[in-house]
């Protein structure tokens, strides 16, 4: 069958989904083939993260002993991550990577993502493939890699898994935000705890069943509830995130003997 002249005009990518914009208020929004929404931003704050999982994808400052000097981020989507870490962790380097050409046009005209420069950059590249340049020289991985349906494939396997245990540095932690509804959920935890050692730990976002998990490169330093407590005390005055509530969750969701993580 002939196939209609349009789509033969049409780049090779035609087969990432089309960017969509909604604005409700003082929010917009980022949309990727469907109606779900990838990413908001308040225009009256914009460093603010609207949704609940990039609120708990914030959660591993729990366990950071220092401030990152590097943060990768694998689907830039609205920038959301970009513009907080541009404002809180001011002194981060942070790369974001997007395959999307689309998604990158629409985040820098729309989402006033930061200057790109020294401490910010853009590049255009398969996350999967391009995490591969590091070699333990990141800080910390954002995984936010959505098709609009469901998580893309290949930032669910084992290699990929591999692949950024050896970009991280020595005390690196990779952050990913997965749909617990998603009946392979469980496969893709198993996975992460071969690569990571069995150093996971899953923490569910306030609303709609994202669940931020994360995977530590060595044993976080520190393990005690009470004084990650403390600590959650000083970065939720520090950051503006409940982080009280998100140590409460993690504690609720994963193997402790009520005084210590067992990692």
């Amino acid at each position: 069958m002939a196939q209609h002249p349009y789509r033969r005009l049409r780049p090779s990518k035609s087969q990432l989904p089309e960017v969509g914009i909604s604005e409700e208020g003082n929010i917009r929004s980022l949309h990727l083939g469907s109606n779900t929404i990838q990413s908001s931003m308040n225009l009256d704050h914009p460093a603010e993260l609207v949704l609940s999982y990039s609120r708990a994808m914030m959660g591993w400052l729990l366990f950071a002993e220092k401030k990152p000097q590097h943060i990768t981020q694998i689907g830039l989507g609205g920038g959301s991550f970009a513009r907080w870490i541009d404002t809180y962790l001011p002194e981060t380097r942070q790369t974001a990577v997007d395959i999307n050409p689309q998604v990158i046009a629409v985040a820098r005209s729309l989402f006033e993502l930061p200057f790109e420069g020294e401490k910010f950059e853009i590049v255009e590249a398969d996350g999967a493939e391009y995490i591969k340049v590091f070699r333990h020289s990141t800080d910390v991985i954002l995984v936010d890699g959505f098709d609009g349906e469901q998580i893309i494939d290949a930032l669910v396997e084992e290699p990929f898994f591999e692949d950024c245990r050896r970009a991280l540095s020595s005390d690196g932690i990779f952050v990913t935000n997965w749909w617990s509804g998603d009946k392979r959920y469980q496969t893709f935890v198993e996975r992460l705890l071969k690569i990571f050692e069995g150093r996971v730990l899953e923490l569910p976002a306030e609303s709609h069943g994202n669940m931020a998990v994360m995977a530590f490169q060595s044993s976080p330093k520190e393990q005690n509830l009470d004084n990650l407590k403390k600590r959650a005390e000083k970065l939720s005055a520090a950051y503006g995130l409940n982080f009280k509530r998100m140590l409460a969750d993690l504690k609720a969701n994963n193997q402790n003997n009520g005084k210590y993580f067992y990692l």
